[in-house]
């Protein structure tokens, strides 16, 4: 990254001669910046958990439906004819 920020050389040059594409690189340089707090946004650990968390979210959600149904069947099998 401190190669990309202090050298004279253009991005495109740089990405080319790590052999990834320039915006690859501007990718990965804004996301050190946000990492290094030079930046506003979302850090890769904090990415990666949200990413966690709304995987659980959905899990979650579904187990409490799953609950639901399972409550309401049970219900009506319980209930004694008058």
């Amino acid at each position: 990254m401190d190669l990309a920020r202090s050298s004279q050389q253009p991005a495109a040059k740089i990405a080319s001669n790590l052999g990834i594409s320039e915006s690859g690189l501007r990718r990965r340089v804004a996301q050190d910046d946000i990492g290094a707090g030079r930046r506003e946004g979302i850090s890769t650990d904090e990415r990666r958990e949200l990413v966690v968390l709304r995987r659980r979210n959905r899990v979650l959600e579904m187990e409490g439906e799953i609950l639901k149904r399972v409550s309401a069947y049970f219900a009506r099998e319980n209930v004694i004819p008058t």
